[in-house]
């Protein structure tokens, strides 16, 4: 049974959201920009009113479409924005102390809960500090330390490493990986290595509803979005299936037939759902299982995928280049050293071939 459940919606906003969290569970929230995320935190948050559906926490209704409101301040959520936001007037032990001050607590009692809180981010030596002289990673510290000091039942982070720099985004993970450990928190996040690291359980959000959901390793192995490939890095094409093997994973493999780029072929892996002929599938691969030919060189009568395409874009990636490619409608795309890429005389709109072996592609039920 969930701990947290949204099941709300804003006709303006085009969003209508389904999700639920258990407690204790860490859920990272990914999707375009647009797809509700914001939405999804101002509803838990108190920041926005649904106009149908409803909110609650543990069995208590925090919002609804009709007259129940529980104002932010009482909900036991906590919010933890990009930037840290912390008040420039009061010291760092004074901004911490602050969230219990709130909530009634003693002066004596919200000092000592702003001691512990500093010292369990790694910022106690901060204590008498102003914001001002932080960096941004200290910073974001004292505002971990500040929203857990509320002792929130809920705890939503807004990219909460949006604003750091490269070398101090590390160890504020390393951090939040502890601090979350048991804690019911919301995470918005674009980086699948956040999603990998911090949450037990991934949300996908598309179009103002959730797309997809599951746990981080499956989703992001056997995504069932776009958006959702994309952040695995993998290839995505979206078909029906036509014809099986006498089993789900004897040779002939299975065939995927995809609108604008004809058959598909492919293997289930261990866990996957098999589709039944005719019922929608997806097929994903990645980037460095596909081979690129120049058309009067690429081989024949081989049980390879091949597809016709044209080259779009090329993306250098370190050691790497990643070609983008259209093939029919859909864009497939390939990884290639510096010198394949220079030996094919690789540009925009080059006439090409693009390969996959069977045993690369995963094809699974959608």
């Amino acid at each position: 049974m969930s701990f947290l459940t949204v099941d709300a919606g804003l006709a303006a906003r085009g969003v209508h959201l389904a999700v639920g969290v258990a407690e204790g569970e860490t859920v990272a929230v990914m999707g375009p920009n647009g797809a509700g995320k914001s939405t999804l935190f101002g509803l838990c948050a108190g920041l926005l009113r649904p106009d149908s559906g409803r909110v609650a926490l543990d069995g208590r209704v925090l919002a609804d479409a009709r007259s129940t409101w529980i104002p932010p301040h009482r909900r036991g959520v906590a919010l933890l924005a990009q930037e840290p936001l912390l008040f420039p007037h009061l010291s760092v032990l004074e901004n911490v102390a602050f969230a219990p001050r709130a909530a009634g607590a003693s002066r004596a009692t919200a000092r000592t809960a702003a001691e512990y809180w500093l010292g369990e981010v790694d910022a106690a030596d901060l204590a008498s500090r102003r914001p001002a002289q932080l960096s941004g990673g200290q910073a974001q510290r004292v505002a971990i330390a500040r929203a857990l000091a509320a002792e929130p039942r809920v705890l939503l982070l807004d990219e909460p490493f949006a604003a750091l720099d490269v070398a101090a985004a590390p160890a504020l993970r390393r951090l939040l990986r502890r601090v979350l450990t048991g804690r019911t928190a919301l995470v918005v996040t674009h980086e699948p290595l956040d999603a990998h690291l911090l949450a037990d359980r991934v949300v996908v959000l598309e179009g103002g509803r959730v797309a997809e959901s599951g746990p981080t390793a499956e989703l992001l192995e056997r995504p069932r979005s776009p958006f959702a490939a994309g952040l695995a890095g993998l290839n995505f094409l979206r078909g029906r299936a036509v014809v099986w093997g006498p089993t789900a994973r004897t040779t002939p493999p299975g065939h995927l037939r995809v609108v604008g780029l004809g058959e598909v072929s492919g293997t289930v892996p261990d866990g996957a759902d098999t589709p039944a002929a005719g019922e929608e599938a997806i097929a994903v691969f990645r980037p460095a299982d596909v081979s690129v030919f120049r058309p009067e060189s690429a081989p024949h009568g081989s049980p390879r995928n091949a597809w016709a395409a044209a080259v779009r874009e090329l993306e250098p990636r370190g050691a790497q280049v990643r070609v983008h490619c259209d093939a029919g409608s859909h864009v497939i795309v390939a990884d290639l050293t510096p010198a394949a890429a220079a030996e094919l005389d690789l540009g925009p709109d080059v006439a090409v071939v693009l390969m996959a072996k069977a045993a690369a592609v995963s094809v699974y039920a959608a």
